[in-house]
């Protein structure tokens, strides 16, 4: 009888597990998708602030409207969408694993690109049209395709963010290791920006992305201590959490630090595409790291999700390849156009000759014989000595004086 009761024992013990392993994975699915569906959501959402607040100051320097743009009402609608699709990607990271949030950021770009398409003053032929964006088109689909692949075969693995556990993952020996590599690699580049000058953009780009690395790990944290706090315990009492929210600002403020010195050299589209593919490998990394985002995934779905990845940094390069890189036209002033004014050019040309495609008011290209031909004139003043009737004598003036 012993024998018999044994198997049927661990028949029910199995059976048991079988659902509860089940109902887990439906509860971590729909985890998910809820968080992908709001870190899509709040991406939306800041691309679309982001091109408000662009319409309201393009719209003001087009006009005579005195008003400053945060008078205006387009410009605090912009503001308030911001921070409404940053509470929702925020709270995106409480609900799905790091390394399936991370990479939804290609949303923005996709909805960038469509409204500067649909926002687009210019008349094109079909042909034209085609031709200008057919990369975009290309570049939002692949961006799609990665997107879809990205939420199908993510990671789903999810853990209570309590302050024990995030603790006991800080400490563990795999994000210590990550983490000696991080510092060395962050101190190893910033030596060259600073000291050896080089101002390449791929080392100011990794410098971004290895403090976001450690920046997504901290709002993961916080994240979920928030909504475990609304849910359960109180988590916010713990030192942790304030550690991490510490280090969430430091980072964030010396990510937007290199972002601005990398915006003075180097084209925003460049810049943003290059950004994206780094910091996504990156916070990937350090999500299966720190969160260990893949232990219980197999190799069919990393292989899938490694390849959504690829296939969204494609479409990214692709959409950002695409945008035509405007220059900001400044007219110059012909002294012909001035009634009344003496001309210093018979014909009449401008004060400020066009080299090339340049429209630079008052920056004057390094050109030996331009410096002489706009040197100020000197009036030399004849001394006391002259005659009564002329005091002053004018001079002719040679470029060789």
């Amino acid at each position: 009888m012993e024998k018999a009761t044994v198997p049927s024992i661990q028949l029910e013990k199995l059976q048991s597990t079988t659902a509860g392993t089940t109902i887990a994975y439906n509860f971590s699915y729909k985890d998910n998708l809820i968080g992908s569906l709001l870190a899509i959501f709040g991406h939306l959402i800041i691309s679309i602030g982001l091109n408000l607040q662009k319409y309201s100051h393009v719209r003001l320097a087009g006009s005579k409207d005195p008003r400053s743009y945060f008078k205006t009402k387009t410009w605090w609608l912009g503001l308030f969408l911001i921070i409404l699709g940053e509470i929702a990607v925020f709270s995106s990271y409480a609900f799905a694993p790091l390394s399936l949030i991370v990479p939804l950021s290609a949303v923005s770009l996709i909805a960038s690109s469509i409204i500067g398409i649909i926002f687009i003053k210019e008349k094109w032929k079909p042909k034209e049209f085609l031709r200008r964006y057919v990369l975009s088109f290309i570049g939002c689909g692949l961006a799609v395709i990665g997107t879809y692949l990205l939420i199908t075969f993510g990671p789903n693995s999810h853990e209570k963010m309590i302050a024990d556990n995030i603790i006991r993952h800080l400490v563990s020996w795999p994000f210590l290791l990550y983490l000696l590599v991080t510092i060395l690699s962050f101190c190893s580049l910033l030596y060259y920006y600073k000291q050896k000058n080089a101002n390449y953009l791929l080392i100011i780009i990794t410098l971004v992305a290895l403090l976001g690395s450690v920046t997504v790990i901290t709002v993961k944290a916080l994240a979920g201590m928030i909504i475990v706090s609304i849910q359960d315990t109180m988590q916010l009492g713990y030192p942790i959490f304030y550690v991490m929210f510490v280090t969430m600002v430091a980072t964030s403020i010396a990510q937007a630090s290199f972002l601005s010195q990398a915006s003075e050299l180097y084209d925003s589209a460049l810049i943003a595409s290059v950004n994206y593919i780094v910091s996504t490998s990156l916070a990937i990394s350090a999500g299966a790291v720190f969160y260990l985002d893949f232990r219980n995934e197999d190799a069919l779905h990393i292989c899938i999700f490694a390849l959504g990845c690829l296939i969204a940094f494609l479409g990214v390069f692709l959409i950002t390849r695409s945008r035509k890189k405007t220059k900001a036209f400044e007219p110059y002033v012909a002294i012909s156009s001035m009634p009344g004014a003496n001309n210093m050019h018979d014909n009449g040309s401008t004060i400020q000759p066009d080299f090339g495609s340049s429209f630079s008011y008052g920056a004057l290209q390094s050109n030996d014989s331009l410096s002489e031909l706009y040197t100020a004139a000197t009036l030399p003043v004849v001394s006391e000595e002259a005659s009564p009737g002329q005091a002053y004598k004018v001079l002719e003036h040679n470029k060789s004086e």
